[in-house]
């Protein structure tokens, strides 16, 4: 996956925001997912991935209905921002180890 800004964190936790609470945590491993597959196919073929973007989270989360967004005085926003933001330590982490 392509370096993570402030706006890919925005962009995901917009997109987790139309979700139902339940799903949110799959969609967001599944948004980090397709970020990476991504950026791997755009450095093996020079272009962006028709459905999942250039590998960028923003990309990726871009392909999905999003909400506008609310501000940190939102907490379901606030969740979703701190959920992509857990998600993305995770998937690095999990990288380090194999």
């Amino acid at each position: 996956m392509r370096r993570v800004m402030h706006g890919d964190v925005v962009a995901a936790a917009r997109a987790l925001l139309v979700l139902p609470q339940m799903m949110r945590e799959p969609a967001c491993r599944r948004l980090i997912y397709e970020a990476d597959a991504a950026h791997r196919y755009f450095k093996r073929f020079g272009h962006s991935h028709c459905l999942w973007g250039d590998g960028s989270l923003m990309s990726a989360a871009g392909q999905h209905p999003m909400r506008p967004e609310p501000g940190f005085g939102d907490q379901d926003y606030c969740q979703c921002f701190e959920l992509v933001l857990s998600t993305l330590i995770d998937w690095r982490l999990s990288r380090r180890r194999s």
